[in-house]
This record gives C-alpha cells, structure tokens and sequence, in this order.
C-alpha cells in the first residue's frame, strides 16, 4: 500500500498568511501592529482616507501629495528620564507610512484633513469631468 500525498501549490502561501495574520498569541508578529487604513468614496463626488493612529499627535504627521500619490508620513519619538538614575534616558519611536496613488479626477486643491480621537481623516475632492461629447451622423 502506497501513501500518496496531494500537492497543493499555494500551501507555502497559505502559511505565510497564517504567519502574518494569525491571532497565535505565541506568534512573534503578534507584537507588530499594522494601523489601519481605510480609503472609500462618498457619492462618487469625494475621496476619504482614514488612517488609525492613537498614540501620534497633529505635529507628528506629515502630509503631502507626490507625483499623484498621497502620502502619510508619521513618526514618533518619545524620551522619559528616570528621576532615580542620573544620566538615564529611555527612548521608543514608532513609524507609520502609507503612499495612495490618487484617481485622475482627484482636486489636490481641495484636500482637508483633521485628527480626531487618534483617527486622521483626509478628504479629496473631485474635479468634475467634462462630459462626452455627443457626435452626430450626418446623412
């Protein structure tokens, strides 16, 4: 009697995903968090970007727009001295990067962003497009 064993070409993959995106307490990922970030329209007249991030202030963030990409930029530093210890400091940073390519009909101009309860919300507006022109036949 012979064992045949059934070759699944995506199983590499699936164990990737399983890595990343498992909730094993014991995974070493489990330290790393991705914020999330949500980009949807409303009314097909404007775009929303909605990125999650608690622990960074306004002045953290930068914003800009390149060769038609948004781009997210956050980075924190934080330094506490122990007031037990002379000459102690310790240091943490966290980082946050998002790039979004942006549809053509996007208005850079009218791009408004805010910061509320750790959630930055971005908003784009769109041009209006000219309309297609109606040709007609003759004859």
């Amino acid at each position: 009697m012979s064992n045949l064993i059934k070759f699944d070409p995506f199983a590499e993959i699936q164990a990737l995903q399983k890595q990343f995106f498992a909730d094993d307490w014991f995974s070493p990922i489990k330290s790393m968090q991705m914020p999330t970030t949500d980009v949807y329209t409303k009314d097909d007249k404007e775009l929303h970007i909605e990125a999650h991030l608690p622990h960074f202030d306004k002045k953290d963030i930068d914003i800009h727009i390149d060769k038609g990409n948004l781009v997210i930029r956050a980075e924190r530093h934080e330094s506490k001295k122990d007031d037990d210890k002379k000459y102690v400091i310790r240091e943490s940073s966290s980082s946050f990067y998002r790039s979004i390519r942006l549809p053509e009909v996007a208005d850079d101009s009218t791009i408004k962003a805010n910061m509320k309860n750790g959630v930055l919300h971005i908003t784009i507006g769109f041009k209006e497009l000219p309309k297609p022109k109606q040709v007609t036949i003759e004859g």
